[in-house]
């Protein structure tokens, strides 16, 4: 009998197309495939999941394990985030901070660091989002590609870490993507006038290592509706999701205070005096709205 050649190394799955899934291990990347044994468990691998793969010398191999998660992102479907690279343009789409405080609270509930980057800037003012979230402790970048204000400064907030950048179609995620390191070259699209949003210029998620440590990602169809769709916080959760409450929260009258409406409340008075933005509850209050009703079923 002849004797197995297979190896097994451990590696990080940078993009998966099709069934095959492209891991990076021991200096090369192979192509692997995954075990029957995951389709039948209903377990998909993701992108950013740490494995093991059985190897041969061709460069490719099987994917046998996925290691315990610490986060994971439906859609984007990419697992172990240290960081979200919220990226809305002062214009052109203009921007929506109920979009942004969902996918700020989708974040928060993962355990990720959403960060906030302004595109366009060179178009016009941003000063008033950066007023509302760069207070509450959302580091805040304003970009432009145009005259390269800010590159530089978001360049070392992603520097070792992994980072998924998201957005609505249009606000410029690959033309920023391709300034933060040339070598990328990603496929740039331009604004549709007449939808009022950009093409989809990518297909599918992926990985790309950074010179200076660290992965970024571009995430294609990672719109408000899927957002809407993947990515709820349930009604318990929500408050801890918008960072500026917590100070508020055992202040209230009564214990079970939904910070909506309710007298007493610690949260709508600090929203009168000016310590919480307007916007941030009002956000909070359409998505506590959404989800009050909503069983634990539907949430899964």
């Amino acid at each position: 009998m002849r004797k197995s050649c297979m190896e097994k190394i451990q590696g990080y799955v940078l993009k998966a197309i099709g069934g095959f899934y492209y891991v990076e291990a021991a200096g090369s990347v192979y192509e692997c495939r995954a075990r029957g044994s995951f389709r039948k468990k209903e377990i998909s691998p993701l992108v950013g999941d740490f494995v093991s793969i059985s190897i041969s010398s061709s460069k490719e191999g099987v994917l046998e394990e996925i290691f315990p998660r610490k986060n994971a992102l439906i859609r984007p479907p990419v697992a172990n985030i240290d960081q979200l690279i919220l990226v809305v343009s002062v214009c052109d789409p203009s921007p929506s901070t109920l979009v942004i405080d969902r996918m700020i609270a989708a974040a928060e509930a993962q355990k990720i660091q959403p960060v906030l980057v302004v595109s366009k800037t060179d178009l016009q003012d941003f000063r008033w989002l950066q007023e509302i979230y760069q207070p509450i402790g959302i580091p805040f970048f304003a970009v432009s590609t145009v005259t390269g204000e800010g590159i530089e400064g978001l360049r070392n907030q992603i520097a070792g870490k992994v980072n998924v950048f998201t957005g609505n179609s249009g606000v410029g995620k690959s033309s920023l993507l391709n300034e933060i390191h040339s070598g990328l070259a990603l496929a740039t699209g331009e604004i549709s006038q007449k939808l009022g949003r950009g093409r989809h210029t990518t297909r599918h998620v992926e990985l790309f290592s950074l010179p200076q440590g660290g992965y970024i990602a571009d995430t294609p169809g990672f719109s408000s509706i899927q957002i809407e769709k993947y990515h709820l916080v349930r009604k318990e959760e929500l408050q801890f999701c918008f960072r500026e409450f917590a100070p508020y929260l055992d202040r209230c009258k009564f214990v079970s205070c939904s910070h909506t409406c309710e007298k007493g409340c610690a949260v709508l008075e600090a929203v009168k005096d000016g310590s919480i933005a307007p916007s941030r509850h009002e956000s909070y209050v359409s998505m506590y709205n959404e989800v009050k009703d909503i069983k634990e079923w539907q949430l899964k």
